[in-house]
This record gives C-alpha cells, structure tokens and sequence, in this order.
C-alpha cells in the first residue's frame, strides 16, 4: 500500500472552499488536459453520501479506463472521501479534508493506493505511477491556487 500526502494552503474561506470541493464537477477544472478527463455519469451540484460517479481517463502509456468512485463520509464543510469502486488501481481511498488555520484555510489531501499488476505494478509505481501521481497533484495544487486564494499584491 502507498501513501501520497499533500497539504496546501489557500486565502479562500472554508465556506468558500468546500463549495468548490464539494461539487463533483468541479474535478474536471483540477484535472490535467493529457488526462482527457471527463465525468460520464450526470453529477449533481452537491455531492452526497453514496454518490457514484463514473469517469473516463486517460493515463498516459496506459491508456483510457472506466473509473466509478463512490462519494462517502462527507462531514459538512470539513471532510470527505471518494473511493474507487472500478478503475485502474487495485484500491484508491481518497481522504480530502478542509481546515481553518490562522494563516488561511489548509487543504489536506491523503491517498491510499494501490498498483494493479502485483510485482510489475512495485516496478512501475517506481518508474511511472508515483510520478504521474505527483504531476497530477502538482497541477491540482495550481489550479486550486487559481481558484481559491487571491492574486499577491506584494510589490
């Protein structure tokens, strides 16, 4: 099992960032365009306990799969988690969480996966999937930033 962690901070409210999170939609905007993303099931503007989604991705040297996660533990305004259901990884457990801090509003992403394909899933994860995964979070973190904290205006 592996662990991917990452934490950000944005000048957004939480009010302000849990509406962005919690409308499914809204994974198309913080998606990479060489993943070819799209949500194929009609989603609602609020997700819901036991909500599943089905997508279509595309992941490079790998090509396109079905991806169905199921929307779960929602804790209002603070936490929530996606879980995949059918998809490429042999298991995906997303925990997405929103935090105030004095400084801001922390996002805390942690993700439990694992490869499919056994030992040649090991060897990929090392070559490919981690850094394919860290690309992916890199752009969410960016776009996240676009959409949840206001342009510096330090001179």
């Amino acid at each position: 099992m592996y662990i991917l962690e990452r934490q950000q901070r944005v000048t957004a409210s939480v009010e302000q960032a849990w509406a962005f999170l919690q409308n499914p939609a809204n994974l198309d905007r913080i998606t990479p365009l060489d993943l070819q993303f799209r949500i194929v099931t009609d989603v609602p503007a609020i997700m819901y306990n036991g909500l599943i989604v089905e997508y279509r991705i595309t992941i490079p040297l790998m090509g396109t799969h079905t991806w169905v996660t199921e929307i779960k533990h929602i804790r209002e305004g603070l936490s929530f988690v996606d879980e995949q259901r059918l998809g490429p990884y042999r298991f995906w457990y997303h925990y997405h969480a929103i935090r105030q801090e004095n400084d801001g509003v922390l996002l805390i992403d942690q993700v439990f996966y694992q490869p499919p394909f056994g030992l040649l899933g090991q060897l990929l994860h090392r070559f490919y999937i981690r850094r394919t995964l860290e690309r992916i979070f890199e752009y969410r973190r960016q776009r996240l930033n676009e959409f949840l904290s206001e342009p510096s205006t330090a001179g």
